[in-house]
């Protein structure tokens, strides 16, 4: 695995090698993604799209490398390190345990995390709205007060929310930290299951059975698994509730409420074009999504068959 990952960069950096002088002298911005999943993909798209918006053209007067670990932690140091030596003007890393390595790492190449959802408790950051020495970013941190309110709305009598998290993630854990403060503020608990492994999703999700009234799950490594856990959760006839909409497209989720992760691409887009017109990054501020990034779809025959009612500004998901 780790070979292939890595022939898979150095393939394009001999590629680039291999290139006339012109296109040696476009302006690279390298991204090193956590995996292929649809929220990852999605924000990559929107990075693409703002930067395209503000006169970036791709392979005309800038370049992309992009390299995918597969969710695999122990690729990170070899992927970061081989796509700084292509001399980047810009290097994203998105997902947290990306963005610490390459924190701790590289202090010469401005680093533009994307997708994370509390960059402060994640030690990227020191406060909200600072950037540090040589980071900055784009937060997927969403309003899971707004989340809680529509799951209110469509299952009046939950009382209980379900989630999984991965051990190995900070990130999972300021998630769930989050959702326990906002379900005790709504008059909810959270019932949270630790997972060490994907592979222990079957077994685990199975302590949530008739203690919740639904499950969520949020930005996390876990997306990953979500046909699996949404298989489990259908046997124990609990709703499954996402935090991006393919889910609800694909029949995994009755519900999405979430940010739009095109929208936090486009915000990584817009520091990462300042960072390219050379402002320097400790004034490119950290930004975050606004409640109108969150949209709301829902799934109209998982709806039927859990009897909900579909609100007014959800979009129905035939």
């Amino acid at each position: 695995m780790k070979k292939k990952i890595y022939t898979v960069v150095m393939t394009a950096a001999a590629l680039l090698c291999g290139c006339d002088n012109k296109k040696q002298e476009i302006p690279l911005v390298v991204i090193v993604n956590y995996g292929q999943i649809p929220p990852l993909l999605a924000t990559i798209d929107g990075i693409k799209k703002e930067l395209s918006e503000n006169g970036y053209t791709e392979n005309k007067n800038i370049r992309y490398e992009i390299a995918d670990i597969a969710f695999d932690h122990t690729l990170i140091p070899q992927t970061v390190i081989s796509l700084k030596n292509h001399n980047p003007k810009v290097m994203v890393v998105i997902s947290t345990p990306i963005a610490q390595f390459a924190k701790g790492k590289i202090r010469d190449i401005p680093l533009v995390y994307s997708a994370i959802t509390d960059p402060v408790d994640a030690k990227l950051i020191n406060s909200p709205t600072e950037s540090v020495d040589n980071i900055t970013g784009s937060s997927d941190m969403q309003s899971l007060k707004a989340l809680l309110s529509l799951v209110q709305s469509v299952l009046p009598h939950a009382k209980a929310v379900g989630m999984l998290y991965t051990t190995s993630d900070c990130n999972d854990a300021a998630l769930i930290n989050m959702m326990r403060r906002e379900a005790e503020a709504a008059g909810m608990s959270l019932v949270a299951i630790p997972v060490d492994q994907m592979r222990d999703i079957p077994v685990r999700i199975q302590e949530l059975n008739g203690k919740v009234d639904l499950i969520y799950v949020g930005a996390s490594s876990l997306q990953s698994a979500l046909a699996v856990i949404s298989g489990e959760a259908s046997k124990m006839n609990i709703p499954v509730f996402n935090i991006e909409e393919q889910s609800v497209r694909d029949g995994l989720a009755l519900a999405s409420f979430g940010v739009n992760y095109e929208s936090v691409g486009k915000n990584a887009g817009k520091l990462i074009t300042r960072l390219l017109k050379g402002d320097a990054v400790m004034d490119v501020t950290p930004i975050y999504p606004k409640l109108d990034d969150h949209k709301c779809y829902i799934n109209k025959k998982l709806a039927k068959k859990f009897g909900i009612q579909i609100p007014e500004n959800a979009t129905i998901v035939e």
